[in-house]
């Protein structure tokens, strides 16, 4: 877990992590994470003179938004647990603001980092799986059912390998960065070997990793090619583990899509900017946004710093 205190321009004001201690069960996992943002509220209290004005916690899985509630995390064991309600009942009746952590995370991005300034805009993290959150003048759109944005489940290999959500050839199966590892593992006869081994083995010729990176990025191509034909973004923000490997993925990649597109508006494809932070970032951009401070309640988003700061708990409850 993650936690910070935030300033309403997304500047982090203290930043904590600790367990999240799921070996203990679900109801462990929640205790945690009301121990954690009841401990962050009282230091902010004693560091800043005042606690925290509102709170912001991002979560895996499917989350209702608009009633507050965890609905199913499959790492977590968790099933309609009341998240918001019960953060509200332990910080002392403050608002609370719940979101899925991947749509904060590119929140915070297109607010403040990589997608600053552009209207409309669509995050990919690589990571374990591959996930989206699709901006939209300030605000992620979460869709109809907590759904948007799952790129990673557009099939881009009719009857490939199968995927864990009842589909065959789901993007995130041949283009994350478990999916690199696997392939690479399996290439070199290294079953400790991972993506990043990978990437390393790339820049310098080996010829089995070329193989195994520009099958990952033409299957990465083929799936941001339909999301920017549905979407028609400005920015393209990749984001993740896979990500770290830099012009090693950007440069192929760049010219992967461009080879695809037709009539299509070639969006910026740029590296994400905040890291690890993002989700801290945008817990807290989520919460000043309940305060009316942030760009909906019609300030700008990188004022300077007020005397409450904002508690951002946490943004990834995944160890």
């Amino acid at each position: 877990m993650k936690a910070a205190l935030a300033g309403p321009g997304g500047e982090l004001l203290h930043q904590a992590r600790r367990a999240t201690g799921r070996d203990r069960g679900p109801e462990a996992v929640v205790a945690g994470i009301l121990d954690f943002a009841a401990e962050l509220r009282a230091l902010g209290s004693d560091r800043f003179g005042e606690p925290a004005a509102a709170a912001g916690v991002a979560v895996p899985g499917i989350i209702d938004e608009e009633h507050g509630t965890a609905v199913y995390a499959a790492n977590l064991g968790w099933r309609d647990v009341p998240l918001r309600a019960l953060l509200g009942d332990r910080l002392g009746g403050i608002p609370v603001a719940l979101g899925h952590d991947v749509r904060t995370g590119g929140l915070a991005e297109g607010r403040i980092g990589a997608g600053r300034g552009a209207d409309r805009f669509l995050f990919v993290p690589l990571g374990t799986g591959i996930a989206g959150a699709i901006g939209v003048e300030g605000r992620v759109e979460s869709g109809a059912h907590g759904f948007a944005g799952e790129i990673g489940h557009v099939v881009v290999r009719p009857g490939g390998i199968p995927c864990p959500c009842g589909q065959r050839g789901c993007l995130e199966r041949f283009a994350s960065a478990s999916a690199v590892s696997r392939a690479w593992a399996e290439a070199c006869g290294d079953p400790a070997a991972d993506a990043a081994d990978c990437a390393k083995a790339v820049e310098s010729g080996d010829a089995r990793a070329l193989a195994v990176w520009q099958d990952a990025v033409d299957a990465l191509a083929d799936g941001l090619v339909t999301a920017l034909t549905l979407l028609d973004p400005r920015v393209l923000i990749i984001g993740g583990g896979l990500a770290e490997a830099g012009e090693t993925l950007f440069s192929p990649l760049r010219d992967a899509v461009r080879r695809r597109v037709t009539f299509q508006k070639l969006p910026e494809i740029v590296p994400a900017a905040l890291g690890d932070t993002a989700g801290c970032l945008g817990a807290g951009l989520m919460a000043w946004d309940l305060l009316g401070t942030g760009p909906h309640g019609g300030s700008d988003p990188t004022g300077t710093p007020g005397n409450t700061p904002t508690t951002a708990t946490p943004p990834e409850v995944t160890t």
